[in-house]
């Protein structure tokens, strides 16, 4: 029998804002030391009363009005109990049937084929502690908590099941962390956790209707691992139907060095929970000035943006997407335009998509950390020297050593000496030596082989390092072949 795979993602982003989420607390935990970042209200101290935070409610409305959906007028925050060491309270503070965001939807792109997936809710909830697990050898190991995390706002992104394939799911979670890098909201890092997923999967017999039984699978956190796993967990799900065993709905753990989901509980329902009315937070009323408002702070996104790109600069529709999917990159692309105009767009895509994206390719790291050694005014700088100062290739090392080393262009170029030759009376020995040593390739050109020069070319190249002005050679290489 013939199966299909059903996929629904649930999507955390924590938000970028200054503090947290029902306190005064920084938000900026990450490189802080554990516990630092604490009040009675994150420790769940009795009698603490939670404010809301304002820009966390404005974070997630521009994120709903984003991914087209509806705004809910009326919006509360709810108890969500469960009993976990990393849950100070004994319950989370969210949101469950008065979400702020209902009914959208986002497009993503497989193949060549778009289509529309659907967004069932986007709502609010507290982050919790962060547990660090230690193993003692000949001993009981331990846990350490860590609550500076507590009550960072999170954002929850809930997807209708209309994912069906492992390749749809990962371009979903692209297309969303762009849309929220866009709109500033969240940094989408799902190596430091700011922007995680669960994903609901399960399989059915082709062209029925009904859903299977699903299952959770967590601790994803790349787009790599999130494709892994689900192509692993839908396999596993086909195996263990085809051996004619029942599917358990629970939740499963991806083990990323071993390839593998592992069963890790039951999972748990939305009674489990004892949702009730958050009494110390009164509902939320939404007016329709509110969200004029933050409509109003929406920025160009990224289809818009890329289609300008398009118009205004005449780029490829290829290069344009590239260079869209990352705010970061748009925003470096359009400086590196309005440093220098003399320089076609074209060309400071070239090198950017090329050389930059290699550079950050070899060395492994995001684009946050290419810019910080290489500047948009530095780049075109090395751009604008390669139109004559140095060749194109000596301009590749020459970006290589900036990022590593975080000097500038010239400073490199002066240090290892290595300005193009355009003197012409400086190259004339060198051509008259290479002329001299490559008797046959001149004999060649002379009886009207004139590839020969392309050879001759290399050679003078080479006994310079690189350095001669290719132009002038040829002029001067095409002059002397002549007069022989």
């Amino acid at each position: 029998m013939d199966f299909e795979t059903v996929i629904g993602l649930e999507v955390h982003a924590q938000l970028l804002t200054k503090s947290k989420m029902f306190c005064r607390c920084s938000a900026d935990y990450a490189n802080a030391p554990p516990n630092t970042h604490v009040c009675p209200i994150c420790l769940g101290a009795p009698g603490m009363l939670p404010v809301i935070n304002r820009q966390a409610i404005d974070f997630v409305m521009m994120t709903a009005l984003a991914l087209n959906c509806t705004i809910s007028e009326y919006t509360k925050f709810d108890r969500k109990n469960y009993n976990y060491p990393d849950l100070m309270k004994g319950y989370q503070i969210s949101q469950f049937d008065a979400p702020i965001g209902l009914g959208g939807w986002l497009e993503i792109e497989v193949d060549g084929k778009k289509k529309k997936c659907g967004i069932t809710r986007v709502h609010l909830e507290e982050d919790v502690a962060k547990l660090t697990h230690r193993q003692v050898i000949g001993a009981e190991g331990y846990s350490l908590v860590d609550v500076n995390r507590s009550g960072v706002p999170l954002m929850e992104v809930v997807g209708e099941p209309d994912l069906r394939s492992p390749e749809e799911a990962r371009q979903y979670l692209i297309k969303l962390r762009t849309i929220l890098q866009f709109l500033g909201v969240s940094t989408g890092n799902m190596e430091e956790g700011s922007f995680r997923c669960d994903a609901n999967i399960s399989i059915r017999p082709q062209d029925t209707k009904t859903f299977g039984t699903k299952c959770e699978v967590k601790n994803m956190n790349s787009f790599k691992s999130v494709y892994q796993a689900l192509d692993f967990e839908s396999s596993r799900q086909r195996q263990v139907t085809a051996a004619g065993e029942r599917i358990v709905q629970e939740t499963r753990g991806w083990v990323e060095p071993k390839g593998i989901t592992v069963s890790q509980r039951s999972k748990e329902f939305a009674h489990d929970y004892r949702y009730f009315p958050e009494p110390d937070l009164p509902p939320l009323i939404i007016k329709q000035e509110w969200i004029a408002e933050v409509r109003a702070k929406l920025p160009e996104m990224p289809e818009a943006r890329r289609d300008r790109f398009v118009q205004d600069y005449s780029l490829p529709l290829y290069d344009a997407n590239l260079l869209t999917g990352s705010r970061l990159m748009a925003d470096y692309f359009e400086e590196m335009v309005k440093c220098d105009s003399a320089i076609p767009a074209k060309e400071n895509a070239n090198w950017l998509l090329g050389e930059g994206l290699r550079i950050m390719k070899v060395a492994d790291v995001e684009f946050e950390e290419f810019r910080k050694k290489v500047s948009p005014p530095e780049f075109c700088a090395l751009i604008k020297t390669s139109h004559g100062e140095i060749n194109a290739n000596t301009a590749k090392t020459v970006l290589e050593e900036m990022f590593n080393s975080g000097k500038k262009a010239d400073i490199i170029i002066s240090e290892k000496g290595l300005r193009q030759i355009s003197d012409t009376s400086e190259l004339e020995a060198t051509v008259k030596e290479i002329l001299l040593a490559n008797p046959n390739p001149v004999a060649d050109y002379k009886a009207g082989k004139k590839q020969a020069v392309a050879f001759l070319v290399g050679q003078i190249m080479r006994a310079t390092k690189g350095r001669a002005n290719a132009k002038v050679v040829n002029e001067l290489l095409t002059r002397k072949l002549s007069e022989l």
